[in-house]
């Protein structure tokens, strides 16, 4: 494995777990969503996911401390079908309220073939890898959304409208490990903004714009006024694709659930003051959960799904050293990399743990 050009320090994974969920206790959680908190958290650094792992931990403490994150919350469904159901997360952490959503959804499948949840009243769910994935566990296909803060322009547009809104889907591959699409629907995510600004490089043409609407390569751009573009970049590209699917999610997450949705989708920096007169609560969330046998025997999904991995991976690359990849196998690799020889965590992170460690007064490992 490859790690940024810049100071890090190896973690064992077993060790920064242990003070992720010290910490979610410290706020006043149980037990139980101290540890599910920390997993999400976990997974994403261990699948290589940095922007959303303990980096996030700071921002989660000052959303608590700005009271906007209830750490005890009581969950309540408000509406409901045989397949379908609307949660109210009562202000959670999306980090314990997605994976409830996805517990509602895999029952449902279990007795219908498909259940498909919305949340509302949430905050940020962490990697959307982690929910999706649970219902691998049960052989089942998974599904995640969430909205996010509006930093991504609309096609043709120069303000900030929708988040980077991801969307994933953990598929089962038989003898393989799952196919797990995970994506931004904006140009790139934030979190690449904020690696290249403390790698203090510029970015990739067609990330960002300007305040004004011109193209940018400064990673600073959205502190100015900017905003990133859509998957797709700009016209020629098919940048209305990515501003298609964007709205997707937040249709599905904000809309049809009863949350925000839009440039009202609460910031998850607390600095930023919610905007007056919402039209929902909280930030939203849709998953889903559906039985592959409800559409053919497994054996033969198997079979099936197995061949279409082997002959992807043998397509002929461009590159002799650059080998075709399944969608989630960097990811997979970086797993097993980083549970064999610990977690990369920057300098700058490390510092905020350890801040952190200092203001709650708890052992670290840092």
């Amino acid at each position: 494995m490859t790690h940024e050009k810049l100071n890090f320090s190896l973690i064992k994974h077993n060790e920064l777990k242990l003070f992720l969920v010290s910490v979610f206790k410290k706020i006043g959680c149980s037990t139980n969503h101290s540890t599910l908190a920390a997993d999400v958290l976990l997974t994403a650094d261990l699948r290589g996911i940095d922007s959303h792992g303990a980096a996030r931990l700071k921002g989660y403490i000052a959303l608590w401390e700005k009271g906007r994150i209830n750490t005890k919350p009581k969950f309540k469904i408000i509406r409901e079908k045989n397949t379908t159901t609307t949660l109210d997360a009562d202000s959670a952490l999306g980090l314990v309220s997605a994976p409830k959503a996805m517990e509602i959804s895999i029952e449902k499948a279990e007795k219908y073939g498909s259940g498909w949840v919305s949340v509302c009243n949430s905050n940020h769910f962490g990697i959307a890898a982690y929910h999706a994935m649970k219902a691998i566990e049960k052989n089942m296909i998974g599904y995640s959304v969430t909205n996010a803060s509006p930093l991504v322009a609309p096609a043709f547009s120069r303000e900030r409208m929708l988040g980077t809104n991801p969307i994933c889907y953990a598929i089962p591959a038989g003898k393989y490990p799952p196919i797990v699409i995970d994506m931004a629907t904006s140009a790139a995510a934030n979190g690449k903004l904020e690696i290249a600004q403390r790698k203090k490089l510029q970015i990739t043409q067609g990330w960002v714009q300007t305040a004004d609407g011109n193209t940018s390569t400064d990673p600073d751009e959205l502190k100015n006024g900017g905003s990133l573009l859509p998957l797709g970049s700009n016209e020629n590209l098919g940048f209305h694709k990515g501003y298609a699917l964007g709205s997707m999610v937040d249709i599905f997450s904000g809309v049809l659930s009863g949350a925000n949705f839009g440039p009202w989708v609460p910031p998850f920096v607390s600095f930023i003051d919610v905007l007056p007169n919402l039209p929902g609560k909280g930030i939203g969330h849709f998953v889903g959960a559906w039985q592959i046998d409800g559409f053919r025997e497994i054996e033969e999904y198997n079979i099936n799904i197995e061949k279409w991995i082997e002959r992807f991976k043998k397509s002929e690359p461009i590159d002799k050293n650059v080998k075709v990849l399944i969608p989630g196998e960097p990811e997979h690799y970086c797993y097993k990399d980083r549970i064999e020889n610990g977690i990369p965590i920057i300098e700058n992170v490390i510092t905020d743990l350890k801040q952190i460690a200092e203001k709650f007064k708890l052992h670290h490992p840092f």
